[in-house]
């Protein structure tokens, strides 16, 4: 399966054979069944936005992969100083062999991926985290040996990236995904994007707001920050609000007895999940954050091999 050159924006733009392969490689590379290398290539790491997870594991994987990493803070670029990001992303593509960009807008992640003429991998935007739900399919995978037929709740705000890419991602697999999110339009699903992640998905995506009744029966029950960066003066009103969807004992114990519990981190516990939750048996958030390093360097090593 050649998918050299090619962008990796969102799980839209992959079927899920091609999503199978990668997490296949992912696995295999992780445990040493299979060996990549990008020796002597390059991938400039774009950062709009701050990150622990994002910078380490990409540039490890590079490292690992015997290739380079740079990264680029975009305020001290000169497309802090008014430079075109098409302009940019064909300067870069003469230099490197990959662009990882972490942004706010995912229309700039778009115009990077128009002018670049080396592979662009969205590292995150206010639309999508393809790389993140990579890792959580894959950690989904080690756990349960399967992604088809499982029950994947999603607790708290359903509008944004974290879930866009989930509901993407597992319905696309086979998996039943369920929103569970106050009836708010703050928080509700974006319908354009679910429109189109519906035409590839083979689950089903659904939308519950009783918390309680969400949780039943779930294989897996998901969580993300409720605050995330930009939205600091809304941080007392949406604490408020999201309050009555924090997983809890009391969620896990509506789930399966087997259920695992995932976060994509930072967490903030006696938030979006009480401590006991994320530091109990249940939670695989560890694994799944090592995954974003064999996940990352799968498509790293598919795109710019």
């Amino acid at each position: 399966m050649n998918m050299k050159g090619r962008h990796f924006l969102t799980l839209l733009d992959y079927t899920k054979e091609e999503i199978e392969h990668l997490l296949d490689l992912a696995i295999k590379m992780k445990k040493g069944e299979v060996k990549k290398d990008l020796k002597g290539k390059s991938l400039a790491m774009l950062f709009q936005k701050s990150s622990t997870r994002t910078r380490v594991s990409f540039e490890v994987g590079m490292t690992q992969l015997e290739g380079h990493a740079l990264f680029m803070d975009m305020g001290t670029t000169q497309l802090g100083r008014g430079e075109t990001i098409g302009d940019t992303a064909q300067t870069l593509s003469r230099y490197v062999d990959g662009i990882m960009a972490r942004l706010y807008k995912h229309s700039d992640a778009e115009e990077l991926a128009k002018h670049a003429t080396v592979p662009v991998i969205n590292a995150l935007t206010d639309l999508y985290h393809p790389c993140q739900t990579m890792a959580d399919m894959m950690t989904v995978m080690e756990k349960k040996g399967k992604i088809a037929g499982l029950k994947v709740v999603f607790f708290g705000d359903c509008g944004f990236n974290m879930f866009n890419s989930t509901a993407i991602g597992f319905s696309k697999m086979g998996a039943d995904v369920v929103a569970c999110c106050p009836d708010h339009p703050n928080y509700s699903l974006n319908e354009k994007v679910m429109e189109k992640a519906r035409e590839g998905a083979t689950g089903k995506i659904s939308v519950e707001h009783g918390p309680m009744e969400a949780a039943e029966g779930a294989d897996i029950i998901m969580t993300d920050t409720w605050v995330s960066m930009g939205q600091d003066s809304e941080k007392a009103k949406r604490l408020q609000e999201l309050r009555p969807y924090q997983v809890d004992a009391r969620i896990m114990a509506k789930a399966k007895p087997d259920a695992i519990f995932m976060h994509c981190l930072p967490a903030h516990r006696g938030e979006e999940m009480s401590a006991d939750v994320i530091d109990g048996k249940q939670s695989v958030v560890f694994d799944e954050a090592e995954n974003r390093l064999h996940a990352q360097k799968a498509i790293m090593a598919e795109l710019m091999g």
